[in-house]
């Protein structure tokens, strides 16, 4: 099988691994059967192939594609411009793509500058999603009931559905919590690889990131716990058995 290209955003070891795990569990791809790019530390090759992958999978991360250059780090600016430089070839040759939180931003962002943090951000937590029309009948939501609920936690948002996108799931607090375009490219606003443990570990390593008051974190744990989210994995499963190709 071609791999699948998992790139990663976070600067945070513990919660880029955690992160990691997750998305081969709740995709079911082993570490043999992905390259790995943690884009804090390692810069893409300048020979890069991506018609040598089954498809690319992009993580979440604390940066904002929205915010003026000089409110960014370093590694943040690093970031932005490694996984922007790739969405012209994957936008026009509709290469599989999936991304996730960070990922809705850097599409919508390379499309039309639809992503900023006047509307629809969400503090971490659960969110209730629902299936548009469009989305019921993708084949990369196969399976999902009408409503479910997923983890989000997001200070900016697609303000207006670009064109050449396709609605396919939204929320009563953001309404664009997943798209496509083109065939082939996804994105969520929501973290189909999250669970409770995951979003643990991100509560407690961004309560002081201006998502939440830093004496809420123990209330969003508890409530993430109790929280009955299962159906978003489906989606990860879903695009890599549908994009997954022999060498």
């Amino acid at each position: 099988m071609k791999p699948f290209l998992i790139l990663q955003l976070r600067p945070e070891a513990e919660v880029s691994d955690n992160e990691f795990a997750a998305i081969l569990e709740k995709s079911g791809l082993t570490a043999s059967e992905v390259v790995r790019f943690e884009l804090n530390k390692d810069v893409l090759p300048n020979d890069l192939n991506l018609r040598d992958y089954s498809g690319v999978i992009v993580g979440g991360g604390p940066g904002c594609v929205s915010d003026a250059p000089a409110q960014k780090s370093d590694i943040e600016a690093h970031i932005e411009a490694e996984i922007l430089a790739l969405m012209p070839e994957i936008t026009k040759e509709d290469i599989p793509f999936m991304g996730c939180c960070y990922g809705i931003g850097v599409l919508g962002h390379h499309l039309g500058r639809v992503i900023s943090k006047e509307n629809y951000s969400e503090s971490p937590g659960t969110s209730d999603c629902r299936l548009t029309k469009d989305g019921a009948a993708d084949p990369v939501l196969a399976g999902l009931p009408q409503k479910f609920q997923a983890f989000v936690g997001h200070k900016e948002a697609m303000q207006r559905l670009p064109e050449g996108c396709v609605h396919l799931v939204e929320s009563p607090t953001c309404p664009f919590q997943m798209v496509r375009y083109g065939q082939n490219v996804y994105a969520t606003q929501f973290h189909p690889e999250a669970d409770a443990d995951g979003f643990e570990v991100r509560i407690n390593f961004y309560k002081h990131s201006g998502y939440f008051p830093p004496e809420d974190a123990a209330a969003l744990i508890k409530m993430c716990r109790a929280a009955d989210v299962h159906a978003p994995a489906q989606i990860l499963r879903n695009f890599v058995e549908r994009y997954r190709q022999a060498d």
